[in-house]
């Protein structure tokens, strides 16, 4: 894998709202056609290809090319993303329940800059259960640090949205 080939595949991304619904198709070829520029055991290609798939509504299909790309040892900010791209398709498709086991497991596992984005797909995940009061806590949680006034405030008011009532 090459920079070349990196640059060549965020162009590719940067030109997907040029393409609609009924040249989705399209769009995954491109990504295909990088994809097929490396070795079959890359996870980086089904990584790609499951990203493609998701994001042209085809979360089914996606998924077994997430956990494809994961097993081959997909790693770093990308094997993040794959798991986080991949409990929301398990959500998309009426599988929230696994998109929680495996967004809970992710934010106990480690911490980075996507720790807000696990927090928010687990929110989404959440709330797909009706565990609304868990997910807002979450996203409370998540944009408490970020906000110039009141942090103390939202932190705490998130924390009592899920703690038991005395």
């Amino acid at each position: 894998m090459t920079q070349d080939w990196e640059e060549r595949v965020a162009a590719a991304w940067a030109t997907f709202d040029d393409y609609d619904e009924a040249r989705a198709g399209e769009f995954r070829a491109v990504i295909d056609a990088l994809v097929a520029e490396l070795p079959s055991d890359n996870p980086l290609g089904p990584f790609e290809q499951a990203g493609a798939w998701d994001s042209t509504g085809h979360s089914d299909k996606a998924i077994p090319l997430y956990r494809e790309a994961l097993a081959l040892g997909l790693d770093g900010s990308q094997r993040r993303q794959a798991t986080i791209q991949l409990a929301s398709s398990l959500r998309n498709i009426g599988r929230a329940e696994e998109g929680v086991k495996l967004l809970t497991d992710e934010l106990a596992a480690r911490s980075d800059e996507l720790d807000d984005a696990v927090r928010a797909f687990l929110a989404l995940c959440l709330s797909t259960l009706g565990r609304d009061r868990e997910g807002l806590a979450l996203v409370l949680g998540a944009l408490a640090p970020h906000l110039p006034q009141y942090q103390r405030s939202t932190a705490n008011y998130a924390s009592q949205l899920v703690e038991p009532e005395v």
